[in-house]
């Protein structure tokens, strides 16, 4: 019985706990002048391609396609600030896409859309990356972010999140490594 119950997944990028104590008190302080509901350190993190309702039966899959990605890590670094009105969304994100972060993302829709999977249209190179600090927030205008807030990233995730009244909670079901670029 339990083997019908869907569960929603999503591949993403986790800030290390220095990234992440900067964006969370930036967040804070950013809600603070226009309110809105801070995300929970615990919940900020980049979306590289959301599947959505997905079977137990179909995440051994997903962990193969995932698997399967051949990409380097990279360093990147959140260097604005944006929201998003009409979604109330207060964000940290990039200026431009790092070529890193766009071939991984496009390789992982790639292969999760030639595997039938239907993955949402904001991902791969629609990408756009970002970290929602806070939901329900009003904005009139925002500062500049002045020092970026970045982190080395080495590996990504497959995600499973649970739905709530108050938020969402997020579960790791699989980590995959992301290989050292050559040094020469």
């Amino acid at each position: 019985m339990g083997e019908a119950r869907s569960h929603r997944v999503f591949f993403a990028l986790w800030p290390d706990a220095e990234a992440t104590a900067h964006l969370s008190a930036l967040a804070h302080e950013l809600t603070t002048r226009g309110g809105g509901r801070v995300m929970r350190p615990a919940s900020l993190h980049l979306t590289l391609a959301f599947a959505g309702a997905v079977t137990p039966g179909q995440v051994p899959r997903l962990e193969e396609i995932a698997g399967g990605i051949r990409a380097d890590s990279f360093d990147l670094s959140l260097d604005r600030l944006g929201f998003w009105p009409q979604r109330g969304i207060l964000f940290a994100g990039c200026r431009s896409t790092p070529a890193p972060l766009r071939r991984l993302a496009g390789a992982l829709a790639a292969d999760l859309r030639t595997a039938g999977f239907a993955i949402d249209h904001r991902s791969g190179a629609n990408l756009v990356p970002h970290i929602t600090l806070a939901r329900r927030a009003r904005c009139a205008s925002l500062p500049r972010l002045g020092t970026p807030i970045g982190w080395r990233v080495d590996e990504f995730d497959l995600v499973e999140s649970h739905l709530h009244p108050s938020a969402a909670t997020y579960r790791t079901l699989a980590r995959f490594a992301l290989a050292e670029p050559d040094g020469g």
